[in-house]
């Protein structure tokens, strides 16, 4: 017996079963080509000897196997394409690692803005302390007690320095160059001061000079700076007094004949008196005009008390 008709020899036997079984109530009927096709694709070593039998064609069996492969693996090939694709997610994140550029601007916006906090808390706690150290125990280390008269001729003392902020320089009117630059820098100060925390300062400038700075002189020199600038002077013993409450060092020329020329030597420094007439800090020409604002500034916003009067 032939190769071919060994393998169609299960399929006839399936035919002749199923003759059989669909010859009911005396009516006998063959199986259409239908039926016939359906029993041979239940049969999977008889496929090609089945349709070679019907007469049919059809793929040869590597084509059905690649059919089926392919149709078997598809899923399997979208899940192995989503797989490659989680995977290349996962190396381009990889790649770039956990910063993107908008970490790393707020790392860099962070930094700054800690950098900033501890630099002005630094300077903040310098200013408290250098004021704690400079108050004395009872009357004060700097400073004290006065009266004179202002550029209007009206008495001054220092309980009219209580209740704001004063910054005391000292001077005469007949400097030619230290005083006039030191009290444009004091106008500038105060200026700023007073652009951000209006009426809690008061400048005043004391003469070293009483014998040639009377009220009107005074008066006339401080209006070419600024209008809110108070002017002081008295005797030569008030004035030597007042220096020394505030540790200032000044000399003038002895023997002076009337209408001469002199200078006078004396401290150049601003010396920043609180509400209560206790010395807070000296500020010299090494602070320029901002940077003794913001030391200003600083020392009022510290401040638990009111401020003005």
């Amino acid at each position: 017996m032939t190769r071919p008709l060994r393998a169609a020899r299960p399929l006839v036997q399936r035919m002749a079963l199923l003759l059989e079984s669909t010859t009911t109530r005396g009516q006998s009927r063959l199986p259409t080509t239908s039926a016939c096709r359906r029993l041979v694709s239940t049969s999977t070593s008889a496929t090609v000897t089945a349709q070679s039998f019907l007469g049919t064609t059809g793929p040869s069996r590597p084509q059905l196997r690649a059919k089926q492969a392919a149709v078997a693996a598809s899923p399997a090939q979208q899940w192995r394409c989503a797989s490659n694709k989680t995977v290349e997610q996962a190396k381009s994140r990889y790649r770039t690692g956990p910063f993107s550029w908008k970490a790393g601007l707020l790392f860099v916006l962070t930094s700054g803005g800690l950098v900033w906090y501890f630099e002005h808390e630094k300077e903040r706690m310098h200013q408290k302390r250098v004021a704690e150290a400079t108050k004395g125990v009872g009357r004060p280390k700097v400073g004290g007690d006065f009266e004179l008269v202002d550029q209007d001729g009206k008495p001054f003392s220092n309980a009219d320095m209580l209740g704001r902020y004063s910054l005391v320089y000292f001077g005469f009117t007949h400097c030619p160059d230290i005083c006039p630059e030191e009290l444009d820098k004091m106008a500038r100060m105060f200026d700023l001061v007073e652009a951000e925390r209006p009426g809690s300062l008061k400048p005043v400038f004391i003469t070293c000079d009483p014998a040639r700075d009377d009220p009107k002189v005074l008066k006339s020199y401080l209006a070419e700076f600024h209008p809110s600038f108070v002017g002081l002077t008295g005797t030569y013993d008030e004035i030597k007094a007042v220096c020394k409450a505030y540790r200032v060092y000044f000399s003038t020329p002895k023997n002076v004949k009337p209408g001469q020329d002199y200078l006078v030597d004396h401290s150049i420094y601003f010396y920043l008196m609180d509400p209560q007439g206790d010395f807070v800090e000296a500020l010299g020409r090494q602070h320029s005009p901002e940077g003794a604002a913001g030391v200003i500034l600083g020392h009022i916003k510290d401040w638990k008390g009111t401020l003005g009067r």
